[in-house]
């Protein structure tokens, strides 16, 4: 059985004594500001409707007192036009409402899920290296449309039962105003217990989006190629699905709760109502036969009183709905709130006429601990189990850089060497920028990348990875991502010079072949191709090759090599090799072992040397790569 791990929040105890916190407000009404005209257009619709819903109970009540008793056929005729009427006004003026309160909701959604997505993509690769991704799909999915809710139903609600009980009130005192105080007696019920409530909901909605984010997690990881694989490979089909089921039958725990608990709630409301109904039915029965009341008041009374009932029950569920609705908000504004730490100076200047020349100067790095990260919330806590307590999942707080100084010229190809876990990786991933060093300065052009706008810092430097990644698109789309107004015959030049045209062009749907997730339906060697002639189509001046053929067959790497020496051609070039072919051809070679540069020089200086890079070259020389 695989182990369950569900991201859990530390302030769960938060939702105890819940209210609705005015700083969460403001922020919220700035995502409502732009729609201000239809929300007032959509409350404006919600207030004609309350004062058209007493107007049927006002005059059914003189249809029974005048129209009857005088047997006066054409009263009765209009009376009952008339309410037919007022339902046809009050259905088209509720068309109205939904559309505003449609148009308010989506348009929310939408600024809400832009948002998100815009922080979230401009947040470091940190992040994304410790955050679950159907965790983060579930605020984007789930808790935006939680929020949602709470600027449009909970809204409409909140202000139309205002309007209606009040108009309601206005004309029930106008009918007998003693049944009226009678008819609140039971408002305080109504009111008092909202609170707790509202708190006790407010709980069992996080732990219900905490459990949905679970099972849409494992859902994400295992539904991708590389998970599906794993778990056919291994043979974990039924331990998959105990996880899953075990996750799922949480979230079924969860949604019965809060059914239960919201209908328990309702139920005891809908009582309460039924009993002041009787009882204005009780005094005001007694009035009519006293002689002070007419069965057509008491008729209007009669409907009128549950239109007191209803907006109280109403107002009373909208806080519940508004306060669980505010985690939606709470989760959201967590990610919005949080702060990259890779972030462009206010002077960050362009980097442009790039020469490409590289220097790394006394730099020191190691990857942020828990107290560091991001969004703790979704990073740092995890359980095995839902009854078991909260533990921290360890992060790494290793030092995997040591005072590293060196310096690739313009037009150089520096290989970067040294045993598994040197830092060789992580030194490729700071000229990019995609870390910051802890101390000591990265430098391209002789400018700290730090002072680089990131966007020009990244456009001047092409990255090959060991397992390029390919958008489940067509090969066009995929080669259209480095310069989106490539012509087509650019594309076929990049390919050409990638070596891996010949392939696309014997393909049915050639460039418009869809590749697959992560390009799954292509081969190592034509996934390695294809992602150096989409780096050969951006045309950066500095080139990043990590380990690049290290996985690929005798063939796919002499292909990959050939288009590689294009690649490389008048380009400064850092490359993190296994191979020697590639550690032979460099103009100089760095060694680095255990976060420190230990040995640089040409391959046959360091080999004379009979140091580190020595031992690794013979050793790679023995296993014949």
């Amino acid at each position: 059985m695989l182990p369950r791990r569900d991201i859990w929040p530390r302030d769960r105890d938060r939702v105890a004594g819940a209210k609705i916190e005015r700083q969460a407000a403001i922020r919220v009404w700035k995502f409502a500001r732009p729609y201000r005209l239809p929300i007032v257009a959509f409350l404006a619709s919600g207030m004609v409707q309350a004062a058209l819903a007493i107007v049927p109970p006002l005059l059914f009540g003189r249809i029974i007192d005048s129209a009857i008793p005088n047997q006066d056929r054409s009263q009765v005729v209009v009376l009952a036009v008339a309410v037919v009427g007022i339902a046809i006004v009050s259905a088209v003026v509720g068309l109205f409402e939904r559309y505003w309160s449609s148009r308010i909701g989506e348009g929310v959604i939408y600024d809400l899920r832009v948002a998100l997505f815009d922080h979230v993509q401009r947040l470091p690769l940190a992040f994304f290296t410790r955050v679950q991704t159907g965790t983060l799909t579930s605020r984007l999915n789930s808790d935006v449309l939680g929020a949602q809710r709470a600027l449009t139903a909970t809204l409409g609600t909140v202000v139309t039962n205002i309007i209606s009980l009040v108009v309601t009130l206005l004309a029930m005192s106008f009918l007998e105003w003693r049944l009226t105080l009678l008819a609140l007696v039971l408002a305080p019920i109504f009111i008092l217990p909202y609170r707790k409530v509202g708190g006790v909901q407010q709980a069992i909605t996080r732990d219900g989006m905490d459990h949905n984010a679970a099972m849409n997690t494992t859902m994400t990881e295992r539904f991708n190629v590389s998970g599906a694989l794993l778990v056919k490979l291994f043979g974990r089909q039924q331990d998959e699905l105990d996880l899953f089921e075990g996750r799922a039958a949480e979230v079924r725990k969860i949604g019965i709760r809060s059914a239960l608990f919201t209908r328990g709630f309702l139920t005891v409301l809908t009582v309460l109502g039924a009993v002041g109904t009787a009882l204005v039915y009780g005094l005001g029965g007694w009035f009519v036969i006293s002689g002070s009341f007419t069965v057509g008041q008491l008729a209007a009374m009669g409907l009128l009183v549950g239109r007191i009932y209803a907006p109280l029950t109403g107002l009373t569920n909208a806080r519940i709905d508004v306060l669980t609705a505010m985690v939606s908000f709470d989760r959201v504004f967590e990610i919005l709130d949080s702060v990259s730490p890779l972030t462009d100076a206010e002077d960050a200047v362009e980097l442009v006429d790039v020469s490409g020349r590289i220097e790394f100067d006394n730099v020191s790095f190691r990857y942020p601990n828990a107290s560091e990260l991001i969004v703790p919330a979704l990073e740092v806590t995890a359980r095995t189990r839902p009854d078991d307590d909260p533990v921290e999942v360890p992060h790494d707080d290793i030092q995997i850089l040591s005072d590293v100084s060196f310096v690739v010229e313009p037009g150089e190809l520096v290989a970067v060497v040294g045993p598994s876990g040197a830092g060789k990786t992580t030194l490729s991933a700071l000229v990019p920028r995609l870390y910051d060093a802890g101390s000591g300065v990265v430098k391209v052009d002789d400018h700290d990348v730090r002072s680089i706008t990131q966007e020009s810092l990244r456009a001047a430097i092409g990255v090959v990875a060991q397992d390029p990644h390919l958008f489940h698109e067509s090969i066009r789309d995929n080669l259209l991502y480095a310069k989106p107004g490539a012509s087509d015959q650019e594309l076929i030049e990049a390919c050409r010079a990638a070596q891996i045209y010949e392939t696309v062009r014997s393909l049915p749907n050639e460039f418009d072949t869809i590749v697959g997730e992560r390009g799954y339906r292509m081969s190592g060697g034509e996934k390695q191709r294809l992602s150096i002639a989409r780096m050969l189509l951006k045309n950066p001046a500095i080139v990043i090759l990590d380990e690049a053929t290290s996985h690929l067959d005798s063939e796919n790497e002499a292909l990959v090599q050939q288009a590689l020496s294009k690649v490389l051609l008048n380009r400064t070039s850092l490359v993190i090799a296994h191979r020697l072919s590639t550690i032979v051809g460099a103009d100089r070679i760095i060694v680095l072992d255990d976060g420190r540069l230990v040995e640089t020089g040409t391959h046959t200086s360091l080999l004379s040397d009979g140091g580190l890079y020595a031992e690794l070259y013979t050793r790679l020389a023995g296993s014949g790569s």
